[in-house]
């Protein structure tokens, strides 16, 4: 078989903040790198971050990480890893401080220090206050964010292989990283991309979902590459329903609109939320808005012809702040719900935004396998860092602006790792494992030469819809059993599918067919662990969990306070437990207070 190889010192898939990040630290130290994205990186969806990056910078007002650590752990559900945490909070400012010296264009206050907003679930002294902890750059702080990053890994020569897809992880018979098969979308021609070191910034995989905030790229391509290979999924039943998706459209509107003062409202123009989170009130984290939201529509008061939506309001703001922070938030209400916000409440929804799970990691990016005896291995040569990845300081619920967060820290946290680990590889790259580049190329073989198979779009929609119907906002025992049916079901339909155009140059059908295959294994692995998790905490709320003193609003820490581990091989499930000690004595101090 001949495939072309090409070599590198690091190999990244994926050119969003994460993998921009990691890549501008190997190639700031001369490492030879490159960058794979199915887009130009500065179309990565990163670019789709709205409301800023959290850091305890106290540029306003007095905070510290110790509080902003309370409140993603808190945030979690306790599901969370406390050393990841803190090691996220406690890096926090530098890496922002960073950045703007990257270029990043940070709104400002009067006296030139970077503009920092409030944000759901960001608390002063241990849930005191809601407090300014989001950095932000308007209403367009991803955007920011990515074109600062790409102009910096410019200037240090990484190298881009741009409309480019990863299709398979190769790993040796020991179970090493060796590189990625991966395709030219122009070409079809199929490249491997050997490298001592290789990380997965392939963001997440919201497109299982009929209603999404994700971008049509956003098909955990990472996720699936990784599950083939043989990596289990962590944590994959929690995902985040943003509580403010543009009716009907599901494109986002940023909490930064309740951060500046936005209010939603019921059907009788009432503050719901004052009823749900008497202190935060419309700041409470995503997980508590968005129930409350679908509560008041389930209860009637949802607003429209139909009831299915409540309205989020800021026609009460000086229409020089809206014009000012808000700018791309009155443009997307304009364009896709046909309202200025100065003059009239936006119709919104709660819609899958984020994927808490993913591809396990450790604080340092390095992927480990563990297994119930909470025994770790490294798998040698691979990372993964950001939304693909699970840290998992985002535990059962993130928080508001700890995703680009996250992206920073981990993203030059993977990086550093793999210069280190690089540094103790022979000169010479090992021999390739050439069988799993064989199945990699025979899994495009089968596409083209299907034939009275399964349409593409019909099993999407079909996956979509299980999904949307059996594991979303509220999730019922009966209904998530059907819904593990259902999705083993659409795996069969997705084992044949077909594409009518065999064509080489630009093929977007083949392309998307692949994509499928990446979703169709994240869809499984959600699916199954939501089944299994008989409790409810944080994003995952099952309807038969029992709510006793014990056990607050059906969190069953007894038995449930452990990670899921999710293996493609018969839809096993393992689970590890919970990482409750800080990683140093000062953090450990916040455990005596009362969580």
């Amino acid at each position: 078989m001949n495939v072309p190889v090409r070599h590198f010192d690091a190999v990244i898939v994926g050119a969003g903040g994460a993998g921009m990040r990691a890549a501008l630290q190997l190639s700031e130290a001369g490492l030879k790198t490159a960058v794979i994205s199915k887009v130009f990186p500065t179309r990565s969806h990163t670019v789709a971050a709205q409301g800023g990056v959290s850091a305890s910078l106290g540029n306003s007002e007095k905070d510290h990480w110790h509080w902003h650590m309370y409140d993603t752990v808190k945030g979690s559900d306790w599901l969370g890893d406390q050393d990841a945490i803190e090691y996220m909070c406690r890096e926090a400012p530098k890496v922002v401080v960073e950045l703007e010296h990257f270029g990043m264009p940070f709104d400002r206050n009067d006296d030139g220090t970077i503009y920092q907003r409030p944000f759901g679930g960001h608390m002063s002294n241990f849930g005191e206050k809601p407090v300014r902890r989001a950095c932000a750059a308007a209403d367009r702080t991803g955007h920011a964010m990515l074109h600062a990053l790409y102009q910096r890994n410019v200037r240090a020569n990484t190298q881009f292989f741009v409309e480019w897809m990863a299709l398979d992880l190769i790993r040796d018979a020991d179970g090493n990283v060796q590189g990625v098969v991966a395709m030219e979308m122009e070409t079809s021609e199929i490249v491997v991309f050997q490298a001592k070191a290789t990380l997965f910034a392939t963001g997440g995989a919201g497109r299982i979902y009929a209603s999404s905030t994700n971008a049509f790229i956003n098909t955990g391509d990472g996720l699936g590459m990784a599950a083939r290979a043989g990596i289990p999924l962590e944590d994959m039943e929690f995902w985040q329903f943003h509580p403010t998706g543009v009716a009907g459209a599901g494109v986002l509107i940023t909490e930064g609109v309740r951060g500046e003062g936005g209010i939603l409202r019921n059907s009788d123009g009432e503050r719901f939320m004052e009823r749900y989170a008497p202190n935060a009130k419309d700041l409470a984290s995503r997980d508590v808005v968005s129930r409350a939201m679908v509560t008041e529509i389930n209860e009637g008061r949802g607003c429209g012809p139909n009831k299915d939506h409540v309205l989020l309001d800021i026609t009460h703001l000086d229409p020089e702040v809206i014009m000012s922070k808000l700018p791309g938030i009155r443009e997307i209400s304009i364009k896709f719900a046909g309202v200025d916000p100065i003059k009239a409440p936006i119709p919104v929804v709660p819609t899958c935004h984020y994927q808490m799970g993913g591809i396990p990691t450790n604080y340092k990016g390095e992927v480990v396998l563990s297994t119930t005896d909470n025994h770790s291995d490294i798998v040698k040569g691979f990372y993964a860092a950001g939304e693909c990845a699970c840290a998992s300081v985002h535990g059962a619920n993130r928080l508001g602006t700890n995703s680009l967060l996250d992206l920073l820290v981990f993203g030059k946290s993977s990086g550093n790792s793999m210069i280190d680990f690089i540094k103790t590889q022979p000169e010479n790259l090992p021999e390739l494992n050439m069988a799993a580049i064989e199945r990699s190329v025979a899994r495009v073989a089968r596409l083209d030469g299907q034939k009275n198979g399964t349409n593409v779009h019909e099993a999407r929609s079909a996956m979509q819809r299980t999904m949307q119907a059996h594991c979303g906002v509220f999730r019922f025992k009966d209904m998530l059993a059907q819904g593990v049916a259902k999705i083993l079901e659409v795996e069969e339909m997705i084992k044949t599918i077909e594409i009518a155009d065999k064509s080489k140059v630009f093929n977007t059908a083949r392309l998307e067919a692949l994509e499928l295959e990446n979703l169709i294994e994240v869809a499984k692995a959600t699916m199954i662990s939501a089944n299994a998790r008989t409790e409810s905490r944080g994003a995952h709320v099952r309807d038969d969990a029992e709510d006793t003193p014990a056990n607050p609003n059906g969190r069953d820490d007894q038995n449930w306070l452990k990670h899921t581990l999710w293996h493609r091989d018969g839809n096993k499930l393992d689970y590890k437990p919970v990482n409750m000690t800080p990683l140093t004595v000062e953090a450990i101090a916040l455990k005596t207070r009362s969580y």
